[in-house]
């Protein structure tokens, strides 16, 4: 029986940061071969009704023929147009005078644009001098073409007040005003990011709730569900169901420059990957698709969330999280700790 729908995406060309709070985790850069795109469609093409075909899983658009990379996307998809969303490449953005027009065209309405602090900080976590600026420069660019700029910051006790500035600074910008006069309302929000990927190394330094300064809590996401780690330790102490990781009507997989394939559940570590689709039969994979079948959620499956709570919870610690967050970075340290045992033996 075949699937209802399939959203792929898939990095054939890399992406020109290497930001501290990448979520996905640090992966080299490959252009991947010519034609890797339509053989990869076409190894799932049987098993779904509709994909979505993205030539992108970091960066969109991180390459120079993005108008026809576009068109060809389109094409490669089955079934279906793959959304726009609200992303773009702010480095591209900065760099070619047309990229902008390009957006209008497609139908992009807003664009995310990510922040860590004022320069010098924004510029360390993304990975690259200049970043700040350009971000800054694509601001403007995407006003004066009629698109609204939608401001993200991520907080942590390292640079807490540095967002509280950020935010005055886009007060300072009239961007309220600005995105009102191009018929939308411009939108300022802040959090913490998931705490995997590279962003899982920032877990020492990440914002305890109390800490939060007061001008940013508006503006912080979800922040009536938000918890601290303690709380959520006492809450699931004695819990006895396991970590599930769910997905919607959509499935949603990545493709590495290698071919290795991966739920977007959390980081591509090997312990979540699915398989290779240069090296294991396409038949074998969709089988661990639908059986959820990796290490990763084999291990999920063993260990209570409650165990996992008791082993490497936190239960005195005030860090903010959101539970599911929380429970992915519980799993995560699940993980690690195993391949470091079988690494010892």
């Amino acid at each position: 029986m075949k699937r209802k729908s399939l959203l792929l995406a898939v990095d054939l060309y890399g992406c020109p940061n290497r930001c501290l709070h990448c979520w996905l985790g640090h992966m080299p850069n490959r252009v991947m071969e010519a034609d890797a795109d339509r053989w990869i469609v076409d190894q799932f093409r049987p098993y779904f009704d509709s994909i979505s075909f993205f030539s992108w899983l970091r960066e969109p658009d991180f390459c120079p023929d993005y108008r026809e990379r576009w068109e060809r996307d389109k094409r490669l998809s089955v079934n279906a147009v793959p959304p726009r969303f609200e992303l773009a490449s702010f480095w591209r953005l900065v760099r070619d005078p047309d990229y902008a027009q390009f957006l209008k065209d497609v139908g992009v309405g807003c664009v995310q644009l990510s922040f860590f602090g004022m320069e010098t900080t924004t510029d360390r976590y993304i990975g690259r001098r200049g970043g700040f600026r350009e971000l800054l420069r694509a601001t403007e660019l995407l006003l004066e073409n009629g698109i609204r700029p939608r401001w993200q910051a991520f907080v942590n006790e390292e640079n807490k007040e540095e967002i509280v500035s950020l935010l005055e600074f886009s007060e300072e910008l009239a961007l309220k005003r600005r995105c009102e006069a191009i018929g939308g309302a411009f939108r300022f929000f802040v959090h913490a990011g998931s705490c995997d990927g590279e962003n899982r190394k920032l877990y020492p330094i990440r914002i305890q709730k109390d800490h939060i300064p007061a001008p940013l809590i508006p503006y912080y996401l979800n922040y009536p569900s938000l918890k601290t780690e303690a709380e959520l330790c006492e809450a699931w102490r004695e819990h006895e169901d396991h970590v599930e990781l769910s997905q919607q009507d959509t499935l949603v997989l990545f493709v590495d420059n290698h071919y290795d394939l991966f739920f977007n559940y959390t980081h591509m570590r090997p312990e979540w990957r699915i398989g290779n689709l240069k090296t294991d039969p396409i038949e074998e994979l969709i089988r661990r698709i639908e059986a959820k079948d990796t290490p990763a959620l084999r291990s999920a499956g063993e260990i209570s969330l409650g165990e996992l709570v008791r082993r490497y919870g936190a239960p005195d610690s005030r860090r903010a999280f959101e539970a599911e967050d929380y429970q992915n970075y519980l799993l995560n340290t699940h993980l690690e700790r195993q391949t470091q045992r079988r690494s010892e033996t």
